[in-house]
């Protein structure tokens, strides 16, 4: 004979059953944040946020309006007070020579050491530092055949090509005054109307060959040296291009 049933057993289950319809049971890790927690989050971030903005330059909140965000203004990079048109002419064909180098960074290197089997090196070069003639000649034309620099032998194939048809008298006078005066090179600067006098004298169409180069191994063009290493004229500001 089986037990009875509770009395109150069909009452409990429903019971239960209404409960749960009413609220379903949350697991602890699920529960909602509370109303004044989240107020408070939000509260330090816009504090935090006010603080952030004007000590980062970045941003700060208008005090009249505290929902727009102003720009904090001005160039952030660090800035000498040197602009072009105030450099004097020496470092302004620096600053342009060393942009117009990604030409021959590819072959000499950005550091103007050279590429075995590609190019010599430029760093601590005769040819660089000697005189402007034979540079200018090189960029001009280009040169080809067997080479020695700095006591090594160089035949690089194809040679050098020239530029004188794709750059203009002052890119390529910038140029070579940056290389005379970097990689721990130093030379005067060769100036716009040195390039202009050597194309206006050569109107070579092929590459040069070292041998045909020997006379101007150490011949510098003539003109005034307006700034930089063995200036001869007084600097004066160069106009900004």
């Amino acid at each position: 004979m089986s037990a009875p049933a509770h009395p109150d057993s069909t009452d409990l289950d429903r019971l239960h059953s209404a409960v749960k319809r009413e609220k379903e049971d949350l697991a602890p890790e699920n529960r909602p944040a509370p109303l004044w927690a989240t107020f408070l989050l939000m509260l330090v971030a816009i504090v935090a946020g006010a603080q952030l903005g004007p000590m980062t330059g970045g941003w700060s909140f208008d005090i009249s309006n505290p929902f727009s965000i102003a720009s904090g203004g001005g160039d952030p990079r660090p800035n000498d007070g040197i602009v072009g048109d105030t450099l004097d002419p020496f470092a302004l064909a620096m600053k342009k020579g060393g942009s117009s180098y990604a030409m021959c960074g590819g072959c000499h290197g950005p550091t103007g050491l050279g590429n075995a089997g590609v190019a010599p090196p430029l760093a601590g070069s005769e040819y660089v530092t000697g005189g402007t003639e034979r540079m200018i000649r090189i960029l001009q034309h280009g040169i080809t055949g067997p080479l020695t620099i700095k006591g090594q032998n160089y035949n690089i194939p194809n040679g050098m090509q020239p530029f004188g048809a794709t750059m203009s008298a002052q890119d390529l006078a910038n140029v070579l005054t940056f290389v005379r005066n970097s990689f721990g090179n130093e030379g005067t600067m060769i100036t716009k109307e040195m390039v202009q006098k050597v194309r206006d004298e050569e109107k070579r169409a092929s590459q040069w060959t070292d041998a045909d180069l020997k006379p101007f191994a150490e011949k510098n063009v003539p003109g005034d040296i307006p700034a930089g290493p063995g200036a001869t004229a007084a600097a004066a500001p160069a106009p900004a291009k």
